[in-house]
C-alpha cells in the first residue's frame, strides 16, 4: 500500500521491478499501459 501511495502521488523516483511485476499482474496489463516516461526538463550550468 505504501508504494501504491508514493506512486499515485507522484514522488517516486524508482519502482522495484518486483512491485511493478506485482501490479502488472493484479491489474492485468503490461508495464507500458501504466507507466509513462517525462523527460527532466533542466538547465545544466
Amino acid at each position: 500500500m505504501a508504494n501504491l501511495s508514493i506512486l499515485k502521488n507522484g514522488k517516486a523516483k524508482a519502482i522495484r521491478l518486483s512491485t511493478l511485476e506485482a501490479i502488472c499482474k493484479a491489474l492485468d496489463c503490461q508495464p507500458g499501459d501504466i507507466l509513462e516516461y517525462k523527460s527532466d526538463d533542466f538547465i545544466q550550468g
